[in-house]
Parts: structure tokens; C-alpha cells; sequence
């Protein structure tokens, strides 16, 4: 029976609870979700919001990323919490350095990425997660970027200037609404970055709400790894896992 594909829908993957270990010293939590039966092709590295304000690795948008690719688009997902960052995965060690000390963290994930020989890596930030990739995220071995909701507020010309030198694709996605960097703006910060794509997302806000605009961010993700993918489909026909609240999603982790 074709299931619509909903908030609460889990497609089969293999998931893994992971640890990153950084050059500082700590432990952090994080899930590596890849496909059920064959080797990824693809790795998406996802960087959360501000941890002061909600963000974590299960931040809605990287959740369902991990939920749905694997399955959908054959991609490995990692998800972490940065230093001092909880979540129902855990609570990562250390403290929330305002995006300083987290470039450690960036690193670990890399070297997580590199150990675990993980393909044709992409770095994923989202808020927040969209300065760490600036400002940390230009290692040899990432193919490029995609940014969502960039604030920013961290990262500063010199970042974006480094960038620019890098090379690697960058795809910027920003809300028509949202609060801290709309998309004519964006278009203008981010012309110091000449391979950076901004695209401007009709009706949406700065948290992505709405499984339209998650569809949306989503295909653009799977499209910039995987060119000419197409539009992932909103239905499914084999197995699925459907949670009954978001309760249930704190509960199982």
C-alpha cells in the first residue's frame, strides 16, 4: 500500500549510534544513518542550529533528512550534537563556545567521515550550523556545501573570502521570510563567494515548518549532491516506521 510520506514517517535504514572525538578532548553524541542494503553513494554532514536556542541534532529538518535520504536518495546521513549540545541521543561534553572551539568539532567529524572511508562528503548547516561550515568547513575533504537559513552573524568577510579561494560549490538556500538574512541581502553578502548559489524559497521562514517546505529543502540537498535526481516523491511503498507524536520521537531517540 502507498504511504504518503508524513512528519512522523522513518524509511528503513541502518542507523548507528556514533561518537566523534575531538583534538580538545571530549566526546561527542551523534547517529550515522545509511542505506539498508548497499553502500551509499553519497555522505551528507549536517552542522544543527544554536544550541541556546533549541538546536540539536534533531533539529527537524536534519531528522527527517535522516529519516527519508538513506531510503530515498542512497545518502549516508551524520548527525551530531556539538559540545555542551543534548538531545534523546545525549548530551555532548564540553560547552557551548559561540562557534570558537566547535571548529574542533567540525574537524572530528571529518575525521569520523575520513576513518569510516564515508563517500563524496557535503557539508549540511543549517542557522547556525551554516557559520560552523563557513568558518571551519573548508577542509579538502568536502565536496561543497549547502546552507540553510544563513544568519550570518559569525562568520565574516575573511570567511567568505577563504571560501571563494576553496572553490567547492556552495548552494545557499534563504526564506522569502526570514528573520535575519532574506534573499536579496543574501544574494549581495554571499557575492564574495562567486561559486555560491542563493536560492530564494517562496513563503518560507527561517525554521523551514511544513512538510512543504521540508520537501523543498530536501530535493534542492539531494539534487546539488546527486545532479538531475529530480524531485524526491512524497509517497512510499515498502516498509515504514510512523510515530504518533512528537512525544514518541523525544522517547525513542
Amino acid at each position: 500500500m502507498t504511504h504518503t510520506i508524513g512528519p512522523l514517517t522513518i524509511l528503513p535504514a541502518r542507523r548507528e549510534d556514533i561518537e566523534l572525538h575531538t583534538a580538545d578532548g571530549l566526546t561527542l553524541v551523534g547517529e550515522l544513518a545509511k542505506p539498508l542494503d548497499r553502500e551509499p553513494v553519497a555522505t551528507l554532514i549536517t552542522l544543527h542550529p544554536l544550541p541556546t536556542h533549541g538546536g540539536y541534532m534533531d533539529s527537524h529538518v536534519l531528522r527527517k533528512a535522516a529519516w527519508r535520504l538513506p531510503a530515498m536518495a542512497d545518502l549516508a546521513v551524520l548527525r551530531f550534537n556539538t559540545r555542551g549540545t543534548s538531545s534523546p541521543r545525549g548530551t555532548s561534553e564540553g560547552e557551548f563556545d559561540g562557534g570558537a572551539a566547535e571548529r574542533f568539532d567540525v574537524a572530528a567529524a571529518f575525521d569520523y567521515a575520513d576513518y569510516h572511508d564515508l563517500p563524496d562528503r557535503w557539508l549540511v548547516g543549517w542557522s547556525f550550523g551554516t557559520e560552523l561550515v563557513l568558518m571551519h568547513g573548508a577542509d579538502p575533504t568536502v565536496e561543497g556545501a549547502i546552507l540553510l537559513s544563513p544568519p550570518l552573524h559569525r562568520a565574516q568577510e575573511e570567511h567568505l573570502a577563504h571560501w571563494h579561494s576553496f572553490g567547492k560549490p556552495m548552494t545557499v538556500l534563504v526564506p522569502e521570510f526570514d528573520d535575519y538574512l532574506r534573499p536579496p541581502d543574501a544574494v549581495e553578502r554571499f557575492a564574495t563567494i562567486g561559486q555560491a548559489k542563493v536560492v530564494g524559497v517562496e513563503g518560507a521562514k527561517h525554521l523551514w515548518v511544513g512538510e512543504r517546505y521540508v520537501h523543498r529543502v530536501l530535493t534542492e540537498i539531494v539534487n546539488r549532491v546527486r545532479p538531475g535526481f529530480g524531485e524526491l516523491p512524497t509517497t512510499w511503498d515498502g516498509p515504514y516506521e510512523e510515530l504518533q507524536s512528537e512525544r514518541e520521537v523525544r522517547s525513542n531517540g
